[in-house]
């Protein structure tokens, strides 16, 4: 069996979006020194679940509004959903599914961030009905 050990974010504005997921997630970018702009992502300290991924410059053309989705949506956990979205609207990112809970699971929603990139965000909560 094998696991996704990275994640990347395509953003058309790399900048903005460092500000977005710092403000949202508290997470570090650290500049790669390899041949393209790129930037590496700690989501967190080493050794706790989850993994760290990658930032680089979208080459192309962005997510269409009103379009699938055609990439993988990234979840990310936090203490509490409601401060949660409080800092994805303070930080420019819009609502793209409200909250929703997930029986016995936790509460779920999933936002986009000033790229255009949905992602979700979930609090466990194993009460949520």
């Amino acid at each position: 069996m094998s696991r996704v050990i990275h994640f990347e974010i395509h953003a058309e504005n790399p900048e903005r979006a460092i500000k977005f997921y710092t403000a949202v997630f508290g997470w570090e970018f650290t500049g790669w020194a390899g041949p393209q702009p790129y930037w590496l992502v700690k989501t967190g300290p080493d050794g706790a679940p989850g993994i760290n991924g990658g930032m680089m410059k979208r080459m192309g053309a962005g997510p269409a509004e009103g379009q699938a989705v055609n990439a993988y949506v990234c979840t990310v956990g936090v203490d509490s959903v409601e401060e949660a979205e409080r800092k994805v609207m303070a930080a420019g990112g819009t609502m793209a599914l409200p909250r929703m809970a997930i029986p016995g699971v936790g509460w779920l929603f999933y936002a986009k961030d000033t790229e255009g990139n949905i992602f979700g965000v979930m609090q466990a909560d194993t009460n949520a009905r």
